[in-house]
């Protein structure tokens, strides 16, 4: 990858596609383009060859995504599905047909079979039946992977994919009804905190193990990989470090300074029991994460307070 390639981000305004920007114009890579959903809708096909007819990047990084937690998934399964597969068919075929040098693909560990070994490795991918919960976002992303494999074997194209674990930082989405775990906490501390709420309410048991990476650590493997990495198997992005929903819980409570108490909802799904990604390829390669949860968690609330009125909420 040279610094003066065309890098287009698609999802750069994403918590993901946000970070990778950040850390590829730290490190010098300025030719970045991206567009807005409004400027380019990527579940239309024409509208996508038109673009890259246009603007023929030299890298392409598919960030872009529908994502959400449980209950977003739970409730709109098909839209999960088609739209993912709608956005990944069409930049995939067309960074192909326009002579994209190099496309890095961002899935989700969540594409792993619910009962899988842990640590997860690779390997372990279409070895079982998939998590109920996210199956629909799982099986999108799993079709996204495995077509960046099938170009690169008849093609030849430097089609590459990475699997990140639950992420989250400065851009998040704190909307309860489509966030993911650790900024609804955040939100829901918070508010409560203001409110001078007696208790706050979290789905599940709490025993469930979920392994969590700072968005910019996620961003910084993702360059890592664009300069140093081109083999046909997809690497895991994580810490390798898990902790209970109910530790991480207890965390974010002392971190926004709420002293109410927890009120669990044991009616409410807790999803996969453990979830832990292993890392060892990604080690090997040299790459490590530096920021800790707690510490990630505080630089994530700091952001949250300061952009509050901007935040997706």
């Amino acid at each position: 990858m040279e610094k003066t390639d065309k890098i287009y981000v698609a999802g750069h305004r994403g918590l993901v596609g946000s970070a990778i920007a950040r850390n590829l114009r730290k490190k010098g890579y300025d030719n970045l383009i991206g567009r807005t959903h409004a400027e380019l809708d990527l579940t239309r096909q024409e509208a996508v060859q038109r673009f890259f007819a246009e603007e023929r990047p030299d890298i392409v990084v598919l960030a872009a995504a529908k994502v959400g937690g449980i209950n977003a998934n739970n409730t709109a399964p098909a839209e999960f599905a088609y739209q993912n597969m709608q956005i990944q068919c069409n930049v995939i075929k067309c960074a192909h047909d326009y002579g994209t040098k190099k496309l890095l693909f961002l899935g989700s560990t969540c594409i792993y079979p619910r009962m899988a070994p842990q640590p997860i490795p690779e390997e372990a991918l279409l070895s079982g039946p998939l998590e109920e919960t996210n199956e629909a976002y799982a099986i999108a992303k799993i079709a996204g992977l495995e077509m960046c494999r099938f170009f690169k074997r008849q093609y030849g194209d430097n089609f590459i994919s990475c699997m990140p674990t639950n992420l989250y930082g400065p851009e998040d989405n704190y909307e309860l009804e489509g966030s993911h775990v650790l900024p609804a906490m955040i939100r829901k501390f918070h508010e409560a905190k203001i409110a001078g709420a007696p208790f706050v309410e979290l789905w599940g048991t709490g025993t469930p193990l979920r392994e969590f990476l700072y968005v910019d650590d996620m961003a910084d493997a993702c360059v890592f990989l664009l300069e140093h990495y081109d083999g046909e198997r997809h690497v895991n992005i994580g810490t390798g470090e898990e902790v209970s929903i109910k530790t991480l819980a207890e965390t974010v409570k002392k971190i926004v300074g709420y002293t109410g108490r927890i009120n669990w909802n044991r009616d409410m799904p807790d999803g996969t029991p453990r979830k832990l990604a292993d890392v060892s390829r990604l080690h090997a390669l040299g790459w490590r994460h530096k920021t800790g949860l707690e510490e990630g968690i505080r630089l994530s609330y700091d952001w949250f307070r300061e952009n509050i009125d901007k935040a997706r909420m």
